[in-house]
């Protein structure tokens, strides 16, 4: 089971939506916003003090109907943050091999951002087969994710970044990409 089995996720949830919770007020509107659009997965960033909070209150309001990620994972303490919360899924900006261990005990499905075919190659140097293409409109979008298509035939992607209502359809038409990520449909 690839990255604990992150495709399973990713093929329930097509969008991915890229939260930020400044206050927890914003949650219960902003899940059912969520809901309204047919949506029942989010990844929350750990990008504010309340992160955690929010994740937590995420967790016990909605637990049962949404797939709860969490986002901008750059250390293995945050890792072990995921696993006391019990969440879903967890991403990573990146790959790094302070993370990998973490990662893979963790039990969790998790996705790493990659950019560049070393990125991929590193990637595939654990076996993984899965990433998050970031940041997808700096590193050539579209375009790049239809040639790794040819280069990498057994790789799914999920990106993120850039994207938005008119373009993210794009995305998911091409045969390499699993679900997009982003907050084009937050606005």
């Amino acid at each position: 089971m690839t990255q604990n089995n992150i495709r399973g996720i990713l093929k329930k949830h097509p969008i991915i939506p890229v939260v930020t919770f400044h206050q927890l007020n914003e949650i219960e509107p902003t899940v059912n916003r969520l809901f309204n659009s047919q949506i029942h997965c989010i990844e929350i960033t750990l990008r504010t003090p309340i992160a955690y909070d929010a994740i937590r209150m995420v967790r016990e309001k909605f637990g049962n109907k949404i797939d709860i990620g969490m986002g901008t994972i750059t250390h293995p303490d945050q890792v072990a943050k995921a696993v006391e919360l019990e969440i879903d899924f967890m991403v990573s900006p990146g790959i790094h091999s302070s993370l990998f261990e973490a990662f893979e005990n963790s039990k969790i499905a998790f996705i790493l951002g990659v950019a560049t075919p070393s990125d991929i190659i590193q990637g595939l140097s654990q076996s993984w087969d899965t990433f998050k293409f970031f940041p997808a409109h700096l590193f050539g979008g579209y375009e790049a994710l239809k040639t790794y298509g040819q280069v990498f035939p057994n790789i799914k992607f999920c990106p993120t970044g850039g994207l938005s209502l008119d373009t993210y359809q794009n995305y998911l038409e091409l045969d390499n990409v699993i679900s997009v990520g982003g907050s084009w449909m937050m606005k």
